[in-house]
């Protein structure tokens, strides 16, 4: 019982003796689109994304992070290099907001109590939930809404680099590519009818959309402690 205590105390004082720092803040960027329809160019936003992160700094090199973040896919087969689509001449909008929540790692030690400048890339992952509008396009190539909306799973993969040259306000740079498990983001695989003359694309590729921007976010919190054990 006396070495279980002891263990407990040991696993407590690490818990508590860590770094409580906290990063409150807002992106700023640009979405675009990679599916069925449009440009197929991974990063090439071109319409406004913005939305509100948390990160709670558990150490040195990850944090926890969540985020929620709204935009609106706009979609144009004219945009796009393939001559196929830029004949078909689909083309759409839909709005999404995603929320997202995983963990970021930093590729060199990000303690922000030494009172020194620093800088790292890192590498952010995890679960991301997109809620979107569902459409479908009709033998006329017109865009016709079903009124129903649906979730996208996704997995965010976002490589970003940041710095706290500003002080208590961190400023960071990144593009993160949003791989979903869902078709149904350019209505390509519609629930109208399941109307197969309406279905096109290749079903065997899932949804894919990108955030493009910065995120600016203050840090606050408590410095860690020296513990005895």
């Amino acid at each position: 019982m006396r070495y279980l205590t002891i263990v407990l105390l040991l696993f407590l004082s690490s818990h508590f003796c860590q770094s409580q720092t906290h990063e409150l803040g807002v992106f700023l960027g640009g979405s675009n689109f990679i599916g069925d329809v449009g440009s197929t160019k991974y990063i090439a936003p071109n319409k406004p994304a913005i939305g509100a992160l948390y990160k709670w700094n558990r150490s040195p090199r990850h944090a926890f992070r969540i985020s929620v973040t709204y935009t609106e896919l706009e979609v144009k087969d004219s945009k796009s290099d393939d001559p196929r689509r830029q004949q078909r001449d689909y083309s759409f909008t839909n709005k999404l907001i995603e929320a997202s929540a995983g963990l970021e790692f930093t590729f060199f030690d990000w303690d922000l109590h030494d009172g020194r400048i620093k800088a790292t890339p890192y590498l952010y992952s995890g679960l991301a939930v997109g809620y979107h509008d569902n459409f479908y396009f009709n033998r006329l190539g017109i865009k016709k809404d079903e009124n129903t909306s649906s979730v996208a799973y996704g997995i965010p993969m976002v490589l970003g680099f940041k710095t706290n040259v500003l002080g208590n306000l961190i400023i960071a740079a990144e593009i993160g590519a949003r791989y979903t498990f869902s078709d149904e983001l350019d209505g390509s695989v519609p629930d109208y009818d399941n109307e197969a003359p309406v279905a096109f694309g290749n079903t065997n590729n899932n949804d894919w959309y990108m955030f493009t921007g910065i995120t600016l976010t203050y840090t606050f919190g408590k410095k860690p402690c020296f513990c005895v054990f």
